[in-house]
């Protein structure tokens, strides 16, 4: 069974051949065939010397796209699935937070069983601060009471699966995409395996927490309109609200100015609702492409 690499890569000069030789060191004797897809982000260090470096020298199959720019790791995703040409294709980080031998784990496990489609890793225990995982755990609990499409806590984009499942991904048109809301939607058997992840070998992680919020804001907003029925909500107990007020607390002071802004912080919470999700159609209406490819490097072509 031939397996896919897809390895996305953002300012990751320090990783490129630690991983490749960690990759072939877990492969050696239990994977024999297999091809690295390593999609260049739009890096700003040495990454595309080194990638280009990679290609010349390595003894398994290596295929590099560039892109023209930085178009996000969801796009990264996409470009690697639709280049791989495996029978089952595995996304790991290029950190090598994601070790090889939990790869060949998945793939060992997807040989075994036949009827399962997929194998998902998650972090049964995270190394990251309290305020992150507090965060983290709640995203997951608000998704999940919003939405028909389960997302299971801690489960990353690190997995291995057949062609099958990576054809069913590919045929979703939308641009703004959300792997992991996909990878759920899509369905098929999924098997659930723990692992650590392990420290950064180089570099720093891309991940701020105001880029983890809009990624969450993001999830949110393509597997649920929920958010779109809130002010309805909000009305109705506002309403109320004005009626007993109006009823029961005739000795009260004035309370005009309170009502103003409460009122008028609701509707401005409805109306950036709205506007997230109206934004949305909008990108989608433009039909423009996830991202440009600028070159593609392939140790396989003459």
């Amino acid at each position: 069974m031939k397996v896919s690499l897809i390895i996305p890569c953002f300012n990751e000069e320090g990783n490129v051949f630690p991983l490749y030789e960690a990759v072939e060191r877990s492969f050696r004797g239990t994977v024999s065939d297999y091809e690295f897809i390593f999609v260049n982000d739009g890096s700003r260090d040495g990454t595309p010397d080194r990638l280009r470096e990679l290609v010349g020298t390595a003894k398994q199959p290596v295929k590099v796209l560039n892109f023209s720019r930085n178009y996000g790791k969801e796009a990264a995703i996409l470009a690697g699935l639709a280049e791989g040409s495996g029978d089952c294709f595995t996304i790991m980080d290029g950190d090598l937070q994601q070790s090889p031998d939990v790869v060949v784990e998945m793939v060992r496990y997807l040989e075994e069983n036949p009827d399962c489609d997929c194998v998902t890793a998650f972090q049964e225990n995270r190394n990251e601060s309290p305020v992150m995982v507090f965060f983290k755990d709640n995203f997951y609990r608000v998704i999940n009471s919003m939405t028909d499409t389960e997302f299971v806590n801690g489960a990353s984009d690190f997995r291995t699966f057949r062609r099958n499942v990576r054809d069913a991904v590919l045929s979703l048109p939308e641009t703004s995409r959300f792997s992991k809301g996909i990878f759920s939607w899509v369905g098929f058997e999924t098997h659930y395996i723990p692992y650590t992840a392990e420290e950064r070998h180089s570099g720093t992680t891309k991940w701020s927490f105001s880029k983890l919020w809009k990624y969450a804001i993001s999830g949110i907003i393509s597997f649920t309109t929920t958010p779109l029925r809130l002010p309805l909500l909000f009305s109705g107990v506002t309403g109320t609200a004005a009626v007993l007020t109006a009823l029961f607390d005739k000795k009260s002071k004035d309370k005009t100015v309170p009502a103003i802004l409460g009122t008028g912080s609701l509707l401005l919470l409805a109306l950036g609702v709205l506007g997230e999700y109206i934004a949305r159609v909008f990108q989608e209406t433009k039909h423009r492409p996830v991202y440009l490819i600028k070159e593609v490097l392939d140790n396989r072509e003459p």
